[in-house]
């Protein structure tokens, strides 16, 4: 089995080649890996691999960036690219995000190295994997015809600002906070501060008021 790795952190991509990569136990080979959009694209393109393990926050313009550029080659009928979306994140907006956009499947970077290559033989296979509880959220989303609602205020944010977010709502502290997204706590606090100037709040407090209000925690 084929695979591209795309993902913004070096040690993660290490890290997974690692879990996965030793191909006589595990039946994957990693023929590539990209850091941002541009890169993934240029090397999805230049491989054609069966499956593309890809995170859903890259510079460049996302995950779903790299899905839109690569539908030719998802819709190949002899050779499909498969893609399977392998995040920290596991909110809805970004489960729902690259599944529109054509990903077979979506897990958590929690995920166990034994689990992540049995997803990669299911997604070339076919089949739609998610790690748990976020199947609810394709179903509730492809269930329902109302377009969700445009809120101006989170669209200020990007997305990693929105990840940050989310886990400051949830009690994380800075330090767990970076340790978890693979960034530097400096990098945290500066996360923080463009959201509370973004959304005119002015702590912690208020933010995880206004997050907990729109169902984001």
């Amino acid at each position: 089995m084929r695979v591209v790795l795309v993902d913004d952190h070096r040690m993660f991509r290490t890290g997974v080649q690692a879990e996965i990569g030793q191909t006589e136990q595990t039946g994957v080979e990693v023929v590539g890996e990209a850091a941002d959009v541009d890169q993934a694209v240029s090397v999805i393109t230049a491989t054609r691999p069966e499956v593309v393990l890809l995170d859903v926050h890259l510079p460049g313009g996302g995950g779903v960036e790299v899905l839109r550029r690569c539908a030719p080659l998802m819709a190949d009928a002899e050779q499909p690219v498969r893609f399977l979306a392998l995040s920290v994140s596991d909110a809805a907006e970004d489960v729902i995000g690259v599944i529109r956009g054509g990903a077979r499947g979506y897990v958590t970077k929690t995920i166990t190295g034994t689990d992540l290559v049995d997803s990669i033989f299911r997604v070339q296979e076919g089949d739609a994997v998610f790690s748990p509880r976020l199947a609810g959220f394709v179903l509730d989303a492809f269930a329902s015809t109302d377009a969700p609602p445009v809120d101006e205020d989170l669209d200020r944010l990007t997305q990693r600002e929105r990840e940050v977010l989310r886990l400051i709502a949830r009690g994380y502290a800075y330090k767990e906070i970076a340790k978890q997204l693979f960034i530097s706590v400096k990098t945290v606090e500066s996360h923080v501060s463009a959201v509370l100037r973004k959304l005119q709040l002015s702590n912690r407090h208020e933010l995880t008021r206004w997050a907990t209000a729109r169902r984001l925690v």
